[in-house]
């Protein structure tokens, strides 16, 4: 049996091909997602754990600086280090300071991305080195005037030692002179960030406070064990003080730093289960049609002895064989895919690390790519198995079946009915349980309309028939019928593309909806020029910063100086101040009620939805309280009209004057700048040199706004498409193969055209309007289901985020069912191409 298997996989290695592929597509997805995140994940936990051998015994407060009740101070004072360094096992206790830096490149814009921007303390021992860091040119900084700086930040930058390096903090910006550059460990320096080392007074001051440290690292003398170690450390801990070995941080670290690899593993991997199912499809229908076109020969093998279990497990060894060469070469694919990712992102992070392929990959990629195809060719062989041995005696082709059956086609009804009542009543009511049951009820409609797919072919075929016809009155009605001769095949041919473009399209529709929102959310309300904000990763603008941005000529300044911890008419409020003079030039408010102009009396103006929550009305005196020790009176001077969501309009809005009565040091969440000219590169320019070229300030502009906080749907967005793209090329070689298995049943029929007078180029006309047909009807199902799963989804966010509305990409829609259309012709241009090749003489005999 196995011979025979083996035999008629290379005898119709041509029809399995594309099934092959189709595998393999789906094994290299699923391999390389999981060789990709493992690979990360290695990475990652290497380099965030190095360093970490270093350190015995690390003690750190035990609540993060700074956030200690009353006057305490922050920190641990500098004197623990000596007490420690005493303890027994000891080598030594080095001190450590940290906080947010940025570096100024050449053009003064900072250097790194994201939350990346460091700084610390060089902490020499009695050596003169710092065993966290490995200086390769110059050496630490020892001056309030010098700083060194990591090699990667140094050779982005072009800065060599004893060059001057622009520095800005949360205290503010300073030039210093480069006196080393080192190599740094994971414990210190993210991937792709900055880090800046600071003389240790320096670094105290600007970070914490003087004399003070955020964290003190031990390390073991010889013979020294960290738990041994630990234990005794414990008994001399300053007081508010905590203790943890190397090892504990190491683990704390990896947890944190694999987070993010698992989920992108998660997505990959769940993209590749839809490129799995899609193809699916692809490997049913192949097999359905390749028993079909064997009917004869099974029959045969049947009438000279063979059993039905015997007939039976030679298909089934063929689809083993077909897995197991096509999962083998997906698994190659993959691992090689996982190699380029894993090249290409780790230019710009790190050095890349050795991909990690593990024996439970291996074992994954080779069940899925073999018991896949068994699965889907179940079916098929089942129905092989019905097949008399009197077939064979029978020289006429195998009949197509009519139509879907009876049973089928109400069972998916009833499921498609039940699964669009479950997700519009999951929309409609937005409760806690919502989204699951939206997540069942799309489950059911997509089961129910794959299932009706054969009987929504007939009424979508004839609804095109007068536009085929217009195109070509003959070949287009002979494609028309040849797309209904065999609905099921039909149906499972479309189902690939319609699932494809349904999660397009459904991601097409949340994705514009959550940009609309976002892009109003951040800049409806934005009427100033310019926004100033701490770059990303800086946590404080210095006190004086909106004072300086105030000389400005004719500029309209005002801070967001954002005060927490109130009561205000016993409800927990927060206060954002502003300047009453300027405000109404930089932001735009929608009064309902009062005016605006109140805020200059020393008066308050609340948005809408915080004072129908708290029943305020325009005059009402409030009593007002900050942390239960400065009390006072205020009065509402305006409602106005205000998203919850919004990035810029506060929730109340008060004079500044009125909040420094409460809060000496407000946290300034943004500065609000409005230019005499508007925009413009100068403009520009007066404001950078306004705040001191400092690199740790953001100067952006509505555009500017918008990209940060909107633009990063845009681009997941764009990473789901490439990745579902994969499910669209299975869907596309199902076309291809469905086609091309259906030219070699019509070989007599197409044979028969051609002797009538049909020329090649009208045959393959003909083909590659069945294949528009196909494409058209998954395309347009696929693009109704997603816009209604896509709508259903963003109800459930109406309730939590005010605002949102639907929004249809009437474009990227198109785009869509556009790039299907094209997808289904040039799939058929080598089915096509076959059909018009066919010999006439040979297609004609009586036996094809």
């Amino acid at each position: 049996m196995f011979r025979t298997a083996l035999r008629n996989v290379l005898a119709h290695k041509a029809r399995l091909l594309m099934t092959a592929f189709a595998v393999l597509l789906g094994v290299a997805f699923t391999s390389g997602s999981l060789v990709y995140g493992d690979s990360l994940g290695r990475a990652a936990t290497a380099r965030v754990t190095e360093g970490y051998e270093r350190i015995a015994v690390n003690v750190a407060p035990q609540s993060p600086p700074g956030t200690g009740t009353g006057t305490a101070p922050a920190g641990i004072d500098a004197g623990a280090v000596n007490t420690l360094a005493e303890v027994s096992g000891v080598a030594a206790a080095t001190g450590r300071v940290d906080g947010f830096a940025a570096v100024a490149g050449r053009d003064g814009r900072p250097l790194g991305h994201g939350p990346s921007h460091r700084g610390g303390n060089f902490a020499p021992a009695a050596d003169g080195k710092d065993p966290a860091y490995r200086f390769t040119q110059g050496a630490g900084p020892t001056g309030d005037d010098a700083v060194a700086l990591d090699e990667t930040t140094a050779a982005k930058g072009g800065y060599r030692v004893g060059d001057t390096v622009r520095v800005g903090t949360d205290q503010g910006a300073s030039s210093y002179k480069v006196s080393g550059i080192f190599r740094t460990e994971g414990t210190t320096r993210s991937s792709a960030g900055t880090l800046t080392l600071f003389a240790n007074d320096t670094a105290q001051r600007l970070f914490l406070e003087p004399g003070r440290y955020q964290h003190i690292e031990l390390t073991a003398a010889p013979g020294a064990g960290a738990q041994q170690l630990l234990g005794r450390v414990e008994q001399v801990l300053p007081q508010g003080t905590g203790a943890a070995t190397g090892a504990q941080l190491a683990r704390i670290q990896v947890n944190l730093a694999t987070g993010d690899s698992d989920t992108m593993s998660q997505i990959l991997l769940g993209f590749a289960a839809v490129a799995l199912f899609v193809a699916t499809f692809l490997i049913s229908n192949t097999f359905t049609m390749l028993v079909a076109r064997r009917t004869r020969e099974l029959a045969l093998m049947r009438a000279v002895g063979a059993s039905r279990k015997q007939v039976r497990r030679i298909l089934l060894t063929e689809t083993l064989l077909v897995g197991a060469i096509a999962s083998a070469a997906g698994l190659a694919v993959g691992t090689g895919a996982a190699a380029l990712l894993q090249s290409l992102f780790a230019a710009a992070e790190a050095p890349a690390a050795p991909l990690v392929l593990t024996p439970a990959t291996v074992a994954t990629s080779m069940l899925v790519g073999t018991a896949l195809p068994t699965v889907a060719a179940w079916l098929p062989i089942r129905r092989a198995m019905s097949i008399p041995p009197v077939a064979a005696l029978s020289a006429a082709e195998p009949a197509a079946p009519a139509r879907a059956g009876s049973l089928r086609a109400g069972l998916s009804a009833a499921l498609l009915v039940t699964g669009t009542a479950a997700t519009v009543y999951g929309a409609l009511t937005a409760g806690r349980d919502a989204r699951t049951v939206i997540g069942l009820g799309a489950a059911l409609v997509l089961t129910g309309a794959i299932g009706l797919i054969p009987l929504l072919s007939r009424p979508f075929t004839a609804l095109l028939r007068p536009l085929l016809t217009r195109v070509h009155p003959v070949y287009g009605n002979l494609a028309a019928r040849n797309t209904v001769r065999d609905p099921r095949r039909t149906g499972a041919t479309a189902a690939a593309l319609a699932i494809a473009l349904t999660l397009a399209s459904g991601l097409s529709v949340l994705g514009a909806s959550a940009a609309r929102y976002l892009d109003r959310a951040t800049t409806h309300d934005f009427t100033a020029d310019y926004l100033v904000k701490p770059a990303e990763g800086g946590m404080r603008m210095p006190p004086a910063t909106a004072a300086a941005l105030g000389n400005l000529p004719g500029a309209a300044v005002s801070p967001l100086n954002q005060s927490t911890e109130y009561r205000l008419g016993g409800a927990p409020s927060v206060l954002t101040g502003v300047n009453p003079a300027t405000i109404g030039r930089l932001l735009r408010y929608d009064v309902i009620e009062g005016s605006l102009d109140s805020l200059a009396k020393g008066r308050i103006a609340v948005a809408d939805f915080k004072a129908e929550a708290a029943g305020w009305r325009v005059g009402q005196s409030l009593p007002v309280e900050r942390r239960g020790e400065r009390h006072g009176s205020v009065t509402i001077g305006a409602v106005y009209r205000a998203d919850e969501q919004s990035n810029l309009l506060p929730s109340i809005t008060a004079p500044d004057s009125l909040v420094a009565r409460f809060d000496t040091t407000p946290h300034t969440d943004g500065i609000l700048v409005a230019t005499p000219g508007g925009p413009s590169r100068a403009a520009l320019g007066d404001i950078t040199r306004a705040l001191g070229d400092n690199p740790a300030l953001d100067v952006r502009d509505e555009a500017a706004i918008r990209a940060q906080d909107s633009g990063s749907i845009g681009d997941q967005l764009a990473v789901f498409h490439a990745l579902l793209s994969m499910a669209l090329v299975i869907a596309a070689l199902g076309i291809a193969n469905t086609l091309a298995l259906s030219v070699l049943e019509r070989r007599k029929e197409i044979g028969t055209l051609r002797a009538l007078g049909v020329d090649r180029a009208g045959v393959a006309r003909m083909i590659r309007l069945e294949a528009l047909l196909l494409g058209g009807l998954g395309a347009a199902l696929g693009t109704g289901l997603g816009v209604f799963l896509g709508w259903a989804l963003g109800r459930t966010l109406q309730e939590s985020v005010a605002g949102y509305t639907l929004v249809l990409p009437w474009g990227r829609l198109a785009l869509g069912v556009l790039l299907a259309l094209a997808g289904a012709l040039l799939a058929s241009l080598w089915p096509a191409r076959k059909a018009a090749r066919v010999d006439i003489p040979a297609a004609t005999a009586a036996q094809a």
